[in-house]
């Protein structure tokens, strides 16, 4: 018989009607009761066999982590929290698993043991969970643009540009790295690689993209950006995936909108279709909080976080009125803070941008206008010649989650700033070309992928929002 898959068996009528599940063993009690789950929801069904109905070989063998196909009639459940189960005809072990050597026994394991098991963590309620909440929201990126009439653009995972300028970055080459060419000054001689010049794998993809964006309009970006950062917190990744929107015509007004619609969105499409796995998080994350000291605990539950964001207009307020708040704040002036605000045109830490949004405001909050020597060079200059046309999306729990700006559209203005910063004027040739043939005022953001997964699934630490990890001294598996 064909297999269906549990997530449709649970939902449907029992009267009596055979069906074929297929999938893992979780548990098996009693040799009657088995607990199979296919990854198609949170959800396990329960298989019951007749006692003496399978030889003891064959029982010996429905262990934790086996693969099973299970056929057999569907009747209602006596068994609380189950409308259904199934009563076995046919049994078939599609994959033994030794119950002595299988890592993944039923009981609690920590984060970090799994991590150290990535390739069968998703067989555990958690990240199953977290990956099918991973994959509804990137459907979810694809349909908001998609209703909206953007066009999807593939950028180059390999680039000889550096969008931010931070050189933090993976180089990318064919040269024998223990004989490499050199040229008379003793160099490397990069002209004999493969692209005749020094090139690394992508941070961004946005500059690529307003190139399009100045052609077609309205267009985004998704795919993997690569930061060679030495960093080991919960927040960062080596490697890891970027949303970047790029929109002609629009200014930095046009810009903060459209962020808040998008994130609103992918919330809502959320709560409406990931409502199981949710609430198993929702749970999950509960028990940790209970684990942390009081005044360390946050105020709302991962599903009122959720609805917090789908439910609140975001704060729009300029960097200027938050540095105003934040030096006024009980934090600073009681130095609870780690970094104290003291000044105008200091970089803002999670701290600052957490207590705005979960103290002060208790929502959403768009920072704009940044002071632009702590901004990049393709960042709109506002006319008192001290801050930029940036925005940065702040959430409960994260922090920043979008960074964006109206690009300055104006050559002058531009190369100015680019020699301002020392940055390679001839490298950046074709991105400068852009505002000579027909420059039009535009806007774009980023959003990084694992930072939205991390805040709808309520995880605390971002290595476990994506199936592999890249992080300083990790590249297993």
């Amino acid at each position: 018989m064909k297999r269906i898959k549990i997530k449709e068996i649970l939902l449907t009528k029992p009267e009596g009607q055979t069906v074929t599940a297929k999938g893992w063993v979780r548990t098996f009690r009693n040799n009657q009761f088995i607990s199979l789950n296919d990854g198609s929801t949170i959800n396990n069904l329960q298989a019951v066999v007749e006692l003496n109905s399978i030889t003891d070989e064959t029982l010996k063998r429905i262990t934790t982590g086996a693969c099973l196909s299970v056929t057999g009639e569907l009747i209602p459940s006596p068994a609380k929290g189950q409308a259904v189960e199934l009563k076995v005809k046919e049994l078939e072990i599609l994959g033994d698993s030794d119950a002595e050597k299988f890592p993944l026994q039923p009981k609690k394991h920590s984060l970090e043991f799994l991590r150290e098991i990535a390739h069968l963590r998703s067989r555990t309620n958690t990240f199953s969970a977290v990956m099918r909440v991973r994959h509804a929201m990137a459907f979810a990126v694809h349909k908001f643009f998609n209703d909206r009439g953007f066009f999807y653009i593939h950028t180059p995972i390999i680039t000889g540009s550096d969008a931010e300028g931070a050189g933090a970055m993976f180089r990318v080459t064919t040269l024998d790295p223990n004989n490499p060419p050199r040229d008379e000054q003793g160099k490397v001689n990069f002209k004999e690689d493969f692209f005749g010049r020094e090139t690394n794998l992508t941070v961004s993809g946005q500059l690529e993209g307003e190139t399009y964006a100045l052609a077609l309009g309205d267009i985004y970006t998704f795919g993997p950006t690569f930061r060679a950062e030495n960093s080991n917190t919960t927040r960062h990744l080596a490697e890891f995936w970027m949303i970047e929107p790029e929109m002609a015509f629009y200014d930095i007004g046009d810009n903060m909108q459209l962020a808040q619609e998008f994130l609103q969105y992918l919330v809502r499409y959320a709560l409406e279709n990931c409502a199981e796995d949710l609430e198993f998080l929702n749970k999950r994350a509960l028990e940790e909080e209970q684990s942390k000291p009081q005044d360390q605990r946050s105020e709302l539950s991962l599903i009122d976080r959720l609805k917090f964001v789908a439910d609140n207009d975001f704060q729009r307020l300029s960097y200027t009125e938050a540095i105003d708040i934040l030096k006024n704040s009980n934090p600073n002036k009681k130095k609870k803070f780690q970094y104290l605000i003291d000044e105008w045109g200091v970089d803002l830490q999670s701290e600052h941008e957490r207590y705005l949004v979960e103290k002060h405001f208790k929502k959403p909050v768009i920072l704009y206008n940044y002071p632009k020597d702590i901004k990049a060079f393709y960042m709109r200059q506002n006319d008192d010649n001290k801050t930029v046309a940036a925005m940065d999306v702040l959430f409960p729990g994260i922090g920043e989650i979008i960074g964006g700006s109206q690009r300055e559209e104006r050559y002058e203005r531009l190369v100015k700033r680019v020699n301002e910063l020392n940055l390679p004027e001839k490298e950046l040739w074709w991105y400068l070309d852009l505002r000579k043939f027909g420059s039009a005022p535009h806007s774009g953001f980023g959003l990084g992928f694992e930072r939205l997964i991390l805040f709808v699934t309520g995880m605390t630490n971002i290595r476990d929002v994506i199936a592999y990890p890249r992080f300083p001294g990790n590249a297993e598996f």
